[in-house]
């Protein structure tokens, strides 16, 4: 199975995020999160594979990092089906910050899928690590 197909759980958020791009700054609000990325409303997403960076406002923490879009809805409709905003994939993030986020999902009864998930990236990071393929 890979990656890619998995369920990877995520968690309703309402977290105020600060987007630096080299275009400049925009402010938006993460409605979703995972422990590879987020779901950001804004009203002008980035294009398709821009790299930024964020600086996350948890209620318990604020932190930083690096990003990848994904998906962007700069040309679509922005109604409550199909909103105006882009998925970030994560590039650079902490382990801790990994930990914070798969907390949250506990928080939100997802525990056992985030955990599972968790190990598979772990087993993952130590494979490459190991050189491993």
């Amino acid at each position: 199975m890979s990656v890619r197909s998995r369920k990877i759980p995520s968690a309703k958020t309402s977290w105020p995020v600060t987007v630096k791009h080299p275009k400049g700054e925009m402010d938006g609000l993460i409605t979703l999160v995972n422990p590879n990325g987020v779901l950001i409303l804004c009203s002008r997403p980035l294009k398709l594979n821009e790299v930024c960076w964020m600086t996350i406002n948890a209620p318990s923490r604020s932190f930083e990092v690096k990003g990848l879009v994904v998906w962007s809805n700069i040309y679509g409709r922005d109604d409550e089906i199909t909103p105006r905003g882009m998925r970030v994939r994560f590039l650079k993030i902490s382990s801790q910050n990994r930990l914070f986020i798969a907390s949250v999902l506990e928080d939100q009864g997802v525990k056992k899928v985030a955990e599972d998930y968790l190990k598979t990236l772990n087993t993952t990071v130590e494979d490459i690590k190991s050189g491993a393929s």
